[in-house]
């Protein structure tokens, strides 16, 4: 199977990456696309809760805990390092068209910067890494830039650039 693009959405906190995902997902959806997504955890803290049983069973020595519903699977594994997102990908997602990854802005992933004037007007990423720029403001630079509000410019971005459009 082949690997599918994986795109970074980067900001400052507070900049509105994840709302921008919760509109982006849908719009690639209804283009037919299949989506991943991979949340950058920045803390050292376990992902998994104190007390709850899927925790209790990896505190006795489990090496991977599944927890599994009618409508949900989740899936603890204790790590000696964070993974990269192509290891993640490799490992869970080779069956999606295109991965979004919140965060990762020290990879090498081609990124879309969000960036909002009442948080920042400097942008975080090098232009030689930014797929795109999502922001209120203009940069002086030759990379595309979208308005906050444009999910549908941006798609047709990733399309044009990672998906064989019409394909899905």
């Amino acid at each position: 199977m082949n690997t599918p693009p994986i795109i970074a959405i980067v900001g400052r906190s507070g900049s509105g990456k994840t709302t921008f995902m919760e509109k982006l997902i849908p719009e690639l959806k209804a283009r037919g696309w299949r989506v991943g997504v991979i949340k950058h955890h920045g803390h050292t803290s376990p992902l998994d809760q104190p007390g709850k049983d899927t925790w209790r069973h990896a505190e006795a020595g489990a090496d991977r805990v599944a927890i599994a519903s009618s409508v949900e699977l989740a899936l603890f594994e204790r790590l000696s390092r964070c993974p990269a997102p192509t290891e993640i990908v490799a490992r869970f997602f080779t069956d999606m068209d295109i991965i979004l990854a919140e965060g990762y802005r020290q990879s090498e992933l081609p990124k879309i910067e969000i960036c909002r004037a009442a948080r920042s007007s400097e942008l975080l990423c090098e232009p030689d890494e930014l797929l795109a720029i999502m922001s209120d403001l203009r940069f002086p630079i030759s990379v595309p830039q979208f308005d906050l509000e444009d999910v549908a410019g941006v798609a047709d971005l990733i399309e044009a650039r990672f998906l064989n459009s019409g394909s899905a």
